[in-house]
């Protein structure tokens, strides 16, 4: 085997050959000539990647491996760790797209001479991106002069040569942006422990609240491009949310997670014409012990910083001139990275940190959450549902945080937002196999969150604050501003104005639920018959939909198949969702599990041409690739395609319908597009609900169940009695959701019930 081989393991092999690992284990008792292990060890051997693809197509078992698997099962199987070999790839990347010429010449060459010869070529490179190569350990160093990429040597490249050609042709398909986004996707999802992630439609939202402003006039477009920090980057998904900033400075404690999100960031910005976009600054180190950018004054800070740090450095730090609104205790680490990133503003700069709950409320921070308070420091705090970033299982807070200007008179409010609950919860969309709408914005989990309502709620409240400059403690809701000097109504509905004398008790709890009650569920009386009405339409549908009583029968005796069959005999195709390329709204594993229409956001057009093809793999391999546009690896939805979460082992089952048909789909998906002139979609969709066949196909790791839809069985019957199981599937479907509405109609009507009684809405002689 030639030394720099990739290698896969027995999990990579039943995913390239669409089984489960104990097919892989039958293979290699069964069959003499299954390769041999090459490497890793007595209980997880890893085999030749190539042997491997040999084997299983003289076995029939494999038709071929797409390319973007090919290269992530090299950068995965790496032999320095699949990180290393990720920064290499980007690195590579930058030269393919930054200097294709370069990158021809050597990929005309060997291996091993490209190994010694890259070095030379990334330099110029990397240093045009990230400034000039600084030894780490060299006398004098700061850290803001030590870059986080660095360039790696020849015997560190040698091994990932291979891959690099791999990831070469990969960007001639789908840009070296998209590639590296790819890969660096995967890389998260297969190790999703390892790294604190911020959801991209979190990171939206803070980014939309930093650049919004504050002060009578502002408003999003007239201010100039800002300058941003993010000095916790983690996965630099906060800085990837910004639009057209004129500077990103970043820096993460992880020398190697700092690298990956340097050589992100740079991938991100467009090269050739637009050389004018900025370069990322990332610099490597702990923030608060060593900052990289003492005298930066940023106009926005975003940052999602570590939670319940004790060893911050609360000893080595306690004269440090960032504790101007007090010395953070111990176990108050958050409350450090906030005044860190009040140190690193410009006068009048916003910040916008994702808090723990108990940051508003513990007692060891009450002097520190005043002094912000009394100094107009702390403009917001925003209550996320459960489940809008990790840790998932409680609802995180949003501080928005202003540095204040010389000689400028403090607003006397806190704006607090709670965007926890919802007002309605039995409001949702028509209902598909498997899936219920709902209409809260927290719903039931991380996947259930209603990102636009949530949205909308935060950046209305916002707005309305933000552009009345100070406020008055009535509701910041829509539709102008508030009136200085009033008197506050009772609190009411998702946000509220808080004058700040009000906050400054013994405590200075600044909860947004203590401050704002949740409302009446159904808001009095009148609304409370109108729920009522409904839900008495709703139990009369589920009356008629209920399925007719079962006669007992013996199990059939039929012939089945499985799905992976089907699909090489080309009456099914799988595919699995991607990044959303492609122009149409992208189906979301959220919208499959709330059944909601289509909500993601479509990702913009991938730098591709036959002419990259060409420079990426050279003139012998470039027709070989069979290169295509982004648009290819978008999967347009059909009406009658069947979708189903690759978490959660088949418990929902959406079939598409003429609404949804044209989304894209979204990424953790999988797609099963049945010929309807062999199998029909809803009989389909009815047997991936059963029992067993999600047993046999579910595989469990820690945290979640994953199903691999080839191994679901079907009985081989006619397409006339398909269609018979398809109509019941269908009615089944029908019932399980008019269930769910009078179920959430019924849950509203009681907690209507006990509001109206309890705060005295509702007499108790209503019934």
């Amino acid at each position: 085997m030639p030394e720099n081989a990739s290698e896969v393991t027995a999990a990579g092999i039943a995913r390239l050959a669409g089984v489960g690992r104990a097919a892989v284990s039958n293979w290699r008792r069964r069959h003499a000539d299954f390769p041999k292990p090459v490497g890793g060890t007595e209980t997880s051997p890893s085999f030749a990647l190539a042997d491997v693809e040999e084997w299983l197509r003289g076995q029939g078992k494999l038709a071929e491996v797409p390319l973007r698997e090919r290269v992530w099962q090299q950068l995965s199987g790496h032999p320095a760790g699949a990180v290393t070999a990720l920064i290499h790839v980007g690195c590579a990347l930058l030269l393919v797209r930054d200097r294709p010429t370069d990158w021809l010449e050597l990929v005309a060459v060997s291996d091993e001479r490209v190994a010694r010869l890259l070095p030379d070529a990334l330099a110029p490179v990397l240093e045009a991106r990230f400034g000039p190569q600084v030894p780490a350990g060299a006398e004098g160093a700061a850290p803001s002069a030590v870059r986080a990429v660095r360039v790696p040597g020849p015997e560190a490249l040698r091994p990932s040569v291979p891959l690099l050609r791999g990831a070469a042709a990969l960007a001639a398909e789908s840009g070296a942006g998209q590639a590296f986004e790819f890969l660096f996707g995967r890389q998260l999802d297969a190790n999703p422990r390892q790294y604190t992630l911020t959801p991209p439609e979190l990171a939206a939202l803070m980014a939309d609240l930093a650049l919004q402003g504050e002060g009578p006039g502002r408003a999003p477009g007239k201010a100039p491009a800002p300058v941003v920090l993010d000095p916790a980057s983690g996965t630099g998904a906060l800085l990837r949310a910004v639009g057209r900033p004129a500077a990103l400075h970043a820096q993460e404690a992880d020398p190697d997670l700092a690298a990956l999100t340097a050589l992100r960031l740079a991938l991100g910005v467009g090269g050739g014409a637009d050389q004018g976009a900025p370069e990322p600054v990332v610099r490597t180190g702990d923030t608060l012990r060593a900052d990289a950018f003492p005298k930066l004054a940023a106009d926005v800070v975003l940052c999602h910083p570590p939670f319940n740090e004790r060893n911050w450095g609360h000893d080595e730090l306690a004269y440090d001139p960032r504790w101007e609104y007090g010395y953070p205790a111990r176990a108050e680490s958050e409350l450090a990275w906030v005044q860190h990133a009040l140190a690193r503003l410009r006068h009048g700069g916003t910040a916008v940190l994702l808090m723990p709950p108990a940051a508003v409320s513990r007692r060891s921070g009450r002097r520190i959450r005043a002094d912000l308070l009394r100094r107009g420091a702390l403009r917001a705090v925003v209550a996320l549902p459960a489940g809008a970033a990790p840790p998932y299982g409680i609802p995180l807070h949003l501080w928005i945080l202003r540095k204040p200007d010389h000689g400028v008179q403090p607003t006397p409010e806190l704006l607090l937002v709670d965007t926890a609950e919802s007002p309605d919860p039995a409001a949702g969309a028509p209902g598909a196999a498997g899936g219920g709408g709902t209409g809260s914005l927290a719903g039931s989990g991380r996947e259930r969150i209603d990102w636009p309502a949530v949205r909308r709620t935060v950046l209305d409240a916002w707005r309305a604050f933000a552009t009345a400059g100070r406020g008055s403690g009535a509701p910041a809701a829509p539709g102008g501003p508030p009136t200085a000097g009033t008197t506050a109504p009772p609190a009411s509905g998702p946000s509220r104005a808080v004058p700040v004398i009000d906050l400054l008790d013994d405590d200075v709890d600044l909860t947004p639920a203590r401050h704002l009650p949740r409302p009446s569920t159904a808001g009095g009386a009148a609304e409370l018959a109108d729920v009522r009405d409904r839900l008495t339409d709703e139990l009369r549908l589920t009356l008629r939909l209920t399925p007719p009583s079962a006669g007992l029968v013996e199990p059939a005796s039929r012939p089945f198949t499985t799905l992976g069959e089907l699909a090489r005999a080309g009456a099914l195709r799988l595919s699995t969702g991607g990044s959303g390329g492609g122009r149409g709204p992208v189906l979301t594993e959220h919208d499959v599990l709330g059944n909601t229409p289509p909500s993601g956001a479509p990702a913009g057009p991938a730098q591709e041409s036959e002419t990259l093809a060409f420079l990426a793999t050279g003139p012998a391999s470039a027709s070989a690739t069979g290169a295509a546009g982004p648009a290819d690896d978008a999967v347009v939805l059909r009406t009658g395609d069947v979708v189903v979460p690759v978490l959660g082992g088949g418990s929902v089952v959406r079939v598409v319908d003429e609404a949804t048909a044209g989304a894209v789909l979204g990424r953790n998906l999988q797609l099963l597009r049945p010929d309807p002139a062999v199998l029909d979609p809803w009989f389909l969709a009815g047997f991936l609900r059963g029992t067993a066949n999600n047993r046999r196909a579910s595989s469990h790791a820690s945290t979640a169940s994953r199903l691999d839809a080839r191994r679901i069985r079907l009985p081989r019957l006619p397409l006339d009695e398909q269609r018979r199981y398809g109509e019941q599937f269908r009615a089944l479907a029908a019932f399980e959701d008019a269930l769910r509405t009078a179920g959430r109609l019924g849950g509203l009507l009681v907690q209507g019930m006990y509001d109206g009684l309890t705060d005295g809405t509702v007499s108790p002689s209503v019934s």
